[in-house]
Protein backbone atom coordinates (compact mmCIF):
# COMPACT_ATOMS: atom_id res chain seq x y z
CA UNK A 1 0.00 0.00 0.00
CA UNK A 2 1.63 3.33 -0.80
CA UNK A 3 2.26 5.71 1.98
CA UNK A 4 0.29 8.09 2.94
CA UNK A 5 1.58 11.75 1.41
CA UNK A 6 -0.18 13.58 4.86
CA UNK A 7 2.84 11.48 7.37
CA UNK A 8 5.10 10.99 4.40
CA UNK A 9 7.30 13.83 6.64
CA UNK A 10 6.75 12.57 9.71
CA UNK A 11 7.69 8.41 9.10
CA UNK A 12 11.08 9.00 11.67
CA UNK A 13 9.00 10.73 14.36
CA UNK A 14 6.24 7.87 14.23
CA UNK A 15 8.87 5.01 13.60
CA UNK A 16 10.73 6.17 17.19
CA UNK A 17 7.54 6.25 18.77
CA UNK A 18 6.03 3.09 17.99
CA UNK A 19 9.66 1.56 19.45
CA UNK A 20 8.68 2.94 22.06
CA UNK A 21 5.43 2.01 22.38
CA UNK A 22 6.37 -1.48 21.36
CA UNK A 23 9.48 -1.20 24.38
CA UNK A 24 6.00 -0.60 26.80
CA UNK A 25 4.46 -3.68 25.38
CA UNK A 26 7.27 -5.95 25.62
CA UNK A 27 7.55 -4.26 29.35
CA UNK A 28 4.30 -5.10 30.52
CA UNK A 29 4.39 -9.00 29.35
CA UNK A 30 7.28 -9.68 30.91
CA UNK A 31 6.32 -7.84 34.06
CA UNK A 32 3.10 -10.00 33.58
CA UNK A 33 5.19 -13.46 33.28
CA UNK A 34 7.29 -12.36 36.14
CA UNK A 35 4.09 -11.90 38.37
CA UNK A 36 2.62 -15.02 37.31
CA UNK A 37 5.68 -17.01 38.12
CA UNK A 38 6.56 -15.18 41.11
CA UNK A 39 5.05 -16.07 44.52
CA UNK A 40 2.22 -13.34 45.74
CA UNK A 41 4.13 -12.64 48.93
CA UNK A 42 7.48 -11.44 46.96
CA UNK A 43 7.40 -7.42 47.56
CA UNK A 44 10.65 -7.25 45.54
CA UNK A 45 8.42 -8.97 41.98
CA UNK A 46 5.83 -6.54 42.93
CA UNK A 47 7.21 -3.47 42.75
CA UNK A 48 9.50 -4.49 39.47
CA UNK A 49 5.45 -5.13 38.16
CA UNK A 50 4.62 -1.59 39.17
CA UNK A 51 7.72 0.18 37.82
CA UNK A 52 6.66 -1.75 34.33
CA UNK A 53 3.17 -0.52 34.53
CA UNK A 54 4.58 2.93 34.76
CA UNK A 55 6.88 2.34 31.73
CA UNK A 56 3.34 1.50 30.25
CA UNK A 57 1.48 3.88 31.08
CA UNK A 58 4.22 6.58 29.80
CA UNK A 59 4.14 4.74 26.62
CA UNK A 60 0.63 4.82 25.99
CA UNK A 61 1.01 8.68 26.33
CA UNK A 62 3.27 8.86 23.27
CA UNK A 63 0.85 6.87 21.57
CA UNK A 64 -1.90 9.62 22.61
CA UNK A 65 1.04 12.30 21.53
CA UNK A 66 1.20 10.48 18.01
CA UNK A 67 -2.63 10.73 17.36
CA UNK A 68 -3.37 14.54 17.94
CA UNK A 69 -0.24 15.21 15.46
CA UNK A 70 -2.16 12.95 13.08
CA UNK A 71 -5.35 15.06 14.01
CA UNK A 72 -3.82 18.21 13.50
CA UNK A 73 -2.18 17.39 9.90
CA UNK A 74 -5.36 15.96 8.50
CA UNK A 75 -7.19 19.81 9.78
CA UNK A 76 -4.63 21.58 8.37
CA UNK A 77 -4.65 19.69 4.54
CA UNK A 78 -8.39 19.79 5.20
CA UNK A 79 -8.17 23.79 6.07
CA UNK A 80 -5.88 23.86 2.87
CA UNK A 81 -7.55 21.95 0.86
CA UNK A 82 -11.05 24.08 1.37
CA UNK A 83 -8.64 27.60 0.77
CA UNK A 84 -7.42 25.75 -2.61
CA UNK A 85 -11.23 24.85 -3.05
CA UNK A 86 -11.97 28.98 -2.30
CA UNK A 87 -9.45 29.84 -4.52
CA UNK A 88 -10.61 27.98 -7.69
CA UNK A 89 -13.89 28.89 -7.21
CA UNK A 90 -12.85 32.70 -6.75
CA UNK A 91 -11.05 32.31 -10.00
CA UNK A 92 -13.54 30.66 -11.59
CA UNK A 93 -16.03 33.36 -10.71
CA UNK A 94 -13.78 35.85 -12.18
CA UNK A 95 -13.38 34.29 -15.46
CA UNK A 96 -17.22 33.84 -15.57
CA UNK A 97 -17.24 37.36 -15.20
CA UNK A 98 -14.95 38.41 -17.80
CA UNK A 99 -16.83 36.04 -20.21
CA UNK A 100 -19.65 38.28 -19.22
CA UNK A 101 -17.97 41.37 -19.52
CA UNK A 102 -16.33 40.54 -22.99
CA UNK A 103 -19.94 39.22 -24.21
CA UNK A 104 -21.67 42.15 -23.07
CA UNK A 105 -18.81 44.94 -24.42
CA UNK A 106 -19.42 42.70 -27.91
CA UNK A 107 -22.91 43.08 -27.74
CA UNK A 108 -22.48 46.65 -27.21
CA UNK A 109 -20.10 46.83 -30.03
CA UNK A 110 -22.67 44.91 -32.36
CA UNK A 111 -25.38 47.33 -31.08
CA UNK A 112 -23.03 50.65 -32.06
CA UNK A 113 -21.96 48.75 -35.46
CA UNK A 114 -26.17 48.33 -36.10
CA UNK A 115 -27.26 52.05 -34.84
CA UNK A 116 -24.07 53.35 -36.81
CA UNK A 117 -25.11 51.19 -39.81
CA UNK A 118 -28.67 52.79 -39.32
CA UNK A 119 -27.68 56.20 -39.29
CA UNK A 120 -25.42 56.08 -42.66
CA UNK A 121 -29.34 54.58 -44.58
CA UNK A 122 -31.17 57.44 -42.67
CA UNK A 123 -28.59 59.65 -44.19
CA UNK A 124 -27.92 57.86 -47.54
CA UNK A 125 -32.00 58.27 -47.65
CA UNK A 126 -31.78 61.80 -47.02
CA UNK A 127 -29.60 62.42 -49.44
CA UNK A 128 -31.50 60.73 -51.59
CA UNK A 129 -34.57 62.67 -50.74
CA UNK A 130 -32.83 65.65 -50.82
CA UNK A 131 -31.37 64.85 -54.58
CA UNK A 132 -34.87 63.86 -56.11
CA UNK A 133 -36.78 67.28 -53.87
CA UNK A 134 -33.97 69.15 -55.55
CA UNK A 135 -34.29 67.54 -59.01
CA UNK A 136 -37.86 68.10 -58.92
CA UNK A 137 -37.46 71.77 -58.00
CA UNK A 138 -35.46 71.95 -61.49
CA UNK A 139 -37.76 70.09 -63.20
CA UNK A 140 -40.51 72.50 -61.99
CA UNK A 141 -38.45 76.04 -63.06
CA UNK A 142 -37.86 74.44 -65.97
CA UNK A 143 -41.29 74.04 -66.65
CA UNK A 144 -42.05 77.42 -65.46
CA UNK A 145 -39.69 78.94 -67.44
CA UNK A 146 -41.13 77.36 -70.71
CA UNK A 147 -44.37 78.30 -69.72
CA UNK A 148 -43.40 81.80 -69.28
CA UNK A 149 -41.29 81.80 -72.82
CA UNK A 150 -44.65 80.40 -74.19
CA UNK A 151 -46.74 83.51 -72.50
CA UNK A 152 -44.01 85.80 -73.22
CA UNK A 153 -44.37 84.52 -76.96
CA UNK A 154 -48.26 84.55 -77.30
CA UNK A 155 -47.84 88.02 -75.76
CA UNK A 156 -45.80 89.26 -78.29
CA UNK A 157 -47.81 87.81 -80.58
CA UNK A 158 -51.13 89.04 -79.53
CA UNK A 159 -49.52 92.15 -79.55
CA UNK A 160 -48.40 92.45 -82.96
CA UNK A 161 -48.80 95.33 -84.70
CA UNK A 162 -50.64 95.41 -88.00
CA UNK A 163 -51.03 98.04 -90.57
CA UNK A 164 -54.05 100.21 -89.85
CA UNK A 165 -55.58 99.80 -93.64
CA UNK A 166 -57.09 96.66 -95.54
CA UNK A 167 -53.79 94.25 -95.88
CA UNK A 168 -52.94 94.74 -92.19
CA UNK A 169 -56.80 93.83 -91.23
CA UNK A 170 -56.85 90.72 -93.53
CA UNK A 171 -53.44 89.51 -92.16
CA UNK A 172 -54.39 90.14 -88.61
CA UNK A 173 -58.03 88.34 -89.14
CA UNK A 174 -55.62 85.79 -90.83
CA UNK A 175 -53.70 84.53 -87.66
CA UNK A 176 -57.04 85.13 -85.29
CA UNK A 177 -58.67 82.58 -87.80
CA UNK A 178 -55.72 80.40 -87.74
CA UNK A 179 -55.85 79.73 -83.72
CA UNK A 180 -58.98 78.98 -83.60
CA UNK A 181 -58.95 77.02 -86.92
CA UNK A 182 -60.95 78.29 -89.44
CA UNK A 183 -60.48 78.16 -92.82
CA UNK A 184 -59.54 80.93 -95.40
CA UNK A 185 -57.11 83.24 -97.97
CA UNK A 186 -55.87 86.16 -98.49
CA UNK A 187 -57.03 86.40 -101.84
CA UNK A 188 -60.36 85.01 -100.92
CA UNK A 189 -60.75 87.44 -98.15
CA UNK A 190 -59.74 90.14 -99.97
CA UNK A 191 -61.77 89.60 -103.17
CA UNK A 192 -65.24 89.48 -100.97
CA UNK A 193 -64.32 92.59 -99.53
CA UNK A 194 -63.87 94.33 -102.63
CA UNK A 195 -67.07 93.09 -104.27
CA UNK A 196 -69.33 93.69 -100.97
CA UNK A 197 -67.81 97.39 -99.24
CA UNK A 198 -64.91 98.49 -101.67
CA UNK A 199 -62.86 98.45 -98.65
CA UNK A 200 -64.89 100.64 -96.65
CA UNK A 201 -64.97 99.00 -93.05
CA UNK A 202 -68.19 101.49 -92.51
CA UNK A 203 -70.09 100.75 -95.69
CA UNK A 204 -73.88 100.00 -95.02
CA UNK A 205 -76.77 98.57 -96.69
CA UNK A 206 -79.50 100.77 -96.22
CA UNK A 207 -82.04 99.46 -99.63
CA UNK A 208 -81.49 95.90 -99.74
CA UNK A 209 -84.21 93.19 -98.30
CA UNK A 210 -82.13 93.61 -95.24
CA UNK A 211 -82.37 96.87 -94.48
CA UNK A 212 -86.22 97.18 -95.04
CA UNK A 213 -86.51 94.55 -92.20
CA UNK A 214 -84.52 96.45 -89.87
CA UNK A 215 -81.69 94.56 -89.77
CA UNK A 216 -78.75 96.12 -92.91
CA UNK A 217 -75.77 94.76 -93.76
CA UNK A 218 -72.73 96.88 -91.85
CA UNK A 219 -68.34 96.43 -92.66
CA UNK A 220 -66.07 95.50 -94.96
CA UNK A 221 -68.31 91.93 -95.47
CA UNK A 222 -71.51 93.29 -95.05
CA UNK A 223 -72.81 91.02 -92.44
CA UNK A 224 -76.16 91.70 -90.47
CA UNK A 225 -76.35 92.29 -87.22
CA UNK A 226 -77.73 88.57 -85.84
CA UNK A 227 -74.95 86.95 -88.22
CA UNK A 228 -72.35 88.82 -86.52
CA UNK A 229 -73.14 88.43 -83.12
CA UNK A 230 -73.72 84.68 -83.92
CA UNK A 231 -70.71 83.81 -85.41
CA UNK A 232 -68.39 86.33 -83.15
CA UNK A 233 -65.02 84.97 -82.63
CA UNK A 234 -63.55 85.51 -79.02
CA UNK A 235 -60.75 87.80 -78.81
CA UNK A 236 -62.38 90.44 -81.27
CA UNK A 237 -64.22 93.41 -80.69
CA UNK A 238 -68.06 93.31 -80.28
CA UNK A 239 -68.11 96.33 -82.50
CA UNK A 240 -69.52 95.38 -85.67
CA UNK A 241 -67.58 98.01 -87.81
CA UNK A 242 -64.41 96.75 -86.52
CA UNK A 243 -62.31 95.61 -89.54
CA UNK A 244 -60.92 92.81 -88.10
CA UNK A 245 -64.22 91.58 -85.77
CA UNK A 246 -66.46 92.11 -88.91
CA UNK A 247 -63.65 89.84 -91.24
CA UNK A 248 -63.50 86.80 -89.07
CA UNK A 249 -66.77 86.83 -87.80
CA UNK A 250 -67.95 86.66 -91.72
CA UNK A 251 -65.23 83.97 -92.71
CA UNK A 252 -66.42 81.97 -89.84
CA UNK A 253 -69.97 82.00 -90.84
CA UNK A 254 -68.80 81.68 -94.47
CA UNK A 255 -66.66 78.27 -92.98
CA UNK A 256 -69.99 76.97 -91.53
CA UNK A 257 -72.09 77.59 -94.81
CA UNK A 258 -70.01 77.69 -97.80
CA UNK A 259 -66.67 75.44 -96.53
CA UNK A 260 -64.57 79.15 -96.41
CA UNK A 261 -64.84 82.21 -97.42
CA UNK A 262 -62.72 81.13 -101.12
CA UNK A 263 -65.80 79.37 -101.65
CA UNK A 264 -67.81 82.71 -101.76
CA UNK A 265 -68.21 84.31 -105.03
CA UNK A 266 -71.27 86.72 -104.81
CA UNK A 267 -73.39 87.61 -101.98
CA UNK A 268 -73.90 85.30 -98.96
Amino acid sequence: MPKNPILRGRSRTLTKHHKIAIAGVSALGAAAIAFSAVPSSAETTTSEVAASTQQVVAGSGKIENVKTSLTDQLAAASVKAEAIAAQQKAEAEAQAKAAAAKQAAAKAAAAKKAAAAKQAAAKKAAAKAAAAKKAEAARKAKEAASRAAKRAALKKAAVKKYPNNLDGWIRESLAIMKKHGIPGSYNGIHRNIMRESSGNPMAINNWDINAINGIPSKGLLQVIPPTFKAYHVPGTSWNIYDPVANITAACNYAADRYGSMDNVNSAY
